[in-house]
């Protein structure tokens, strides 16, 4: 029997498409956020700039004068960024926070917004944010923005906003793209936890931000998520509350509550409870996953 001859040019085209899927598959793997094997920085919050980072519903007058405050007072120029809610909730000639804005005296707003990262990736786009000495988020879905504006130009300059001292603020979905985490990321919906987005902004490291928590009864959430994930701090806020983030601390502020979540804590055979709650003008060490002591009394633990 003749024996069948070796094909030397089928089998280099096999090797080849074999080492591309490998290529391929590497790929992927490097992009991943690798948050278990993240150091933990010198600052968990922004070096210079500020975050206020709110849980949701209507905002009380205490959290906007803070906005504000950080953002440089009367002469502020802000700029809002609504791209996490619905296109027909969108008008960038005006919106909501822009006509507030103004009413409470700031003049210099503009609202910004593409749905489309190769816009945001071009000078004309972020030239307002390199004027601006503040940038709001409003509320919606998370990977919206995350689509948007995630290793743009735009997402440059909204680091180097905090740089040089200016706020970043953000509500509902405005918060939790704030952290590096994206919790409640899924394009489906947000009652799947972890879906096909996980990357969030990363102004404040290492932690996964929900919100809305008492309001919508999702307090327990993050409970069982940091169990499994006790590398992220997770942060719970509820609405018309919010954290002033600067360095390595928050504060509270606003009229409920902000729940902790400390996986390493969770997964002790020692610890009774799953997560503690602070309320306004109570204080957090974001480094040392401690409350920092005031005279407001201890924390209120679950």
């Amino acid at each position: 029997m003749q024996q069948e001859s070796f094909n030397f040019k089928s089998y280099l085209l096999i090797m080849k498409r074999f080492y591309k899927a490998i290529l391929a598959t590497v790929l992927v793997l490097a992009t991943m956020p690798d948050f278990a094997q993240q150091k933990t920085p010198e600052f968990i919050g922004p070096e210079r700039g500020s975050l206020v980072i709110v849980g949701g519903g209507r905002l009380g007058p205490d959290i906007w004068a803070r906005f504000i405050e950080l953002a440089g007072g009367p002469n502020a120029r802000i700029v809002v960024i609504p791209t996490a809610g619905e296109d027909s909730a969108i008008n960038t000639g005006k919106s909501f926070e822009k006509e507030l804005l103004q009413n409470l005296g700031i003049q210099n707003v503009v609202v910004l917004h593409t749905r489309d990262p190769k816009i945001a990736n071009t000078d004309s786009f972020v030239a307002p944010i390199r004027k601006a000495t503040g940038i709001w988020f409003s509320g919606g879905r998370q990977w919206r923005l995350a689509d948007a504006y995630l290793n743009t130009l735009a997402y440059k300059e909204f680091n180097m906003l905090l740089r040089r001292g200016g706020v970043i603020g953000g509500t509902s979905a405005g918060a939790t793209i704030q952290g590096s985490f994206l919790f409640r990321g899924d394009t489906k919906g947000n009652e799947l936890l972890i879906g096909d987005h996980v990357q969030g902004f990363d102004f404040v490291h290492n932690v996964a931000i929900d919100q809305h928590i008492l309001r919508r009864n999702r307090q327990f959430d993050l409970a069982e998520f940091v169990k499994t994930h006790p590398d992220l701090l997770g942060i719970g806020i509820d609405e018309n509350t919010a954290i002033v983030v600067q360095k390595n601390s928050f504060e509270v502020i606003g009229n409920s509550y902000v729940a902790v979540y400390d996986g390493n804590t969770a997964k002790s055979n020692t610890a009774s409870k799953q997560f503690f709650f602070l309320s306004k003008g109570q204080r957090y060490n974001l480094k040392d996953r401690k409350p920092i002591a005031s005279q407001e009394g201890p924390a209120t633990a679950n």
